[in-house]
């Protein structure tokens, strides 16, 4: 027999390798489109930015370093220039196909980063497969602009495998559904008419404003929103703000809201504030034809007929008054139970007239009782 030379000793001491199988390396160098492993094998393995991941101009340093033990799929054994050519992606779809199966027989609940948002829906990435969720699947309200979940981490489970196609369907508002029901659940265990809650304003309509308690939505109606005249609702709330309200009413699953708070009623003690003779200063808050609605305390409004503006005529109030501007009159007419108030410059203007007359009444006697001492 023979002796071996040294060359082919070398060349029996490594392992022998085919395409299709998976080999552990170490990484011997990085470069940006480019990883190099020793595999064992007389070769160096090649894995390539493109062989890597689908993802577009990955700089492969930020992926791997020298040292790091690495596997992958062999993809040809010699490239022609005696390179073996690896792929990592490959592999990471079988394996990710496997796991997708599982989480698919399973119903199991998957978390993955959203790297794409597409007119129909966004997608996400599981061990290099790809999982679109329809926009219709993405929330358990409708959402007019996908773009804020690209990056975000979200759960989601898989509805839909077909391997052959590479169709892969996932669905998040089956989980947000779910989770709402049991929260709503919970909730509605706990409340009770006449609570005072806490909750974030989701939308705010014409009629009102939806308050999320946690669980449901309340509606805070606009008659609701406080003890003064509300003449449009998103004035007074947008989305995102924090309401203390208490519950006003409860019916199956709806819930009516209030913020007019019974220690907070202006017509509390109005019998004695606003009773008639008293002289109050208020702003013009609102004008029609027929006259001015002065706010005369938080949440109330008197009326200053038109025919009570002033002593001479006037067509309307718009001609001699204007919106903020600061008026005194008297009170004429009070009316607690419709919560009605009227008011007269005219009659305070009277009274001011009396009260010269009576003041120059009585100086005039004093005059006269000096002059008699």
């Amino acid at each position: 027999m023979s002796e071996m030379s040294f060359e082919q000793m070398l060349e029996e001491s490594f392992k022998t390798i085919h395409t299709g199988e998976v080999v552990e390396g170490t990484v011997i160098d990085v470069k940006p489109e480019e990883i190099v492993l020793n595999i064992g094998y007389k070769s160096d393995g090649i894995l390539t930015r493109s062989e890597y991941t689908n993802e577009n101009n990955v700089d492969l340093t930020t992926v791997a370093k020298v040292g790091d033990k690495m596997e992958a799929k062999v993809l040809k054994v010699n490239d022609g220039e005696g390179q073996v050519i690896l792929t990592y992606k490959r592999l990471a779809a079988e394996r990710g196909n496997k796991r997708i199966e599982d989480a698919f027989n399973n119903q199991e609940v998957l978390k993955a980063k959203v790297t794409q948002v597409l007119d129909g829906g966004i997608c996400v990435v599981i061990d290099e497969v790809r999982i679109f969720i329809p926009a219709s699947l993405v929330s358990d309200t409708f959402e007019k602009d996908l773009n804020k979940y690209y990056g975000q981490e979200i759960e989601f489970v898989v509805t839909e495998y077909n391997p052959k196609r590479r169709r892969y369907i996932g669905n998040r508002r089956m989980l947000l559904t779910a989770e709402r029901e049991k929260l709503q659940k919970e909730l509605f265990e706990k409340i009770k008419v006449g609570d005072v809650i806490e909750g974030t304003v989701k939308n705010v309509t014409d009629f009102g404003a939806f308050i999320d308690l946690g669980g449901a939505d309340g509606l805070l109606h606009i008659s609701e929103m406080s003890w003064g005249r509300v003449e449009n609702p998103k004035k007074v709330y947008k989305p995102g703000d924090v309401v203390k309200a208490f519950i006003k009413d409860i019916q199956g699953n709806k819930i009516a809201l209030s913020c007019k708070f019974e220690d907070e009623d202006p017509w509390k003690d109005a019998d004695t504030r606003f009773a008639v003779g008293n002289m109050v200063t208020g702003k013009v808050a609102r004008m029609t034809d027929f006259g001015a609605f002065v706010e005369i305390a938080k949440g109330v409004d008197a009326l200053l007929h038109v025919s009570q503006i002033s002593k001479e005529h006037i067509d309307k109030p718009s001609d001699v008054l204007k919106i903020g501007q600061e008026v005194t009159a008297k009170i004429v007419d009070f009316d607690l139970n419709d919560k009605k108030i009227s008011l007269s410059i005219k009659a305070a203007m009277a009274s001011d007239e009396k009260e010269d007359e009576d003041v120059a009444s009585v100086n005039i006697e004093e005059v006269a009782a000096e002059e008699e001492a």
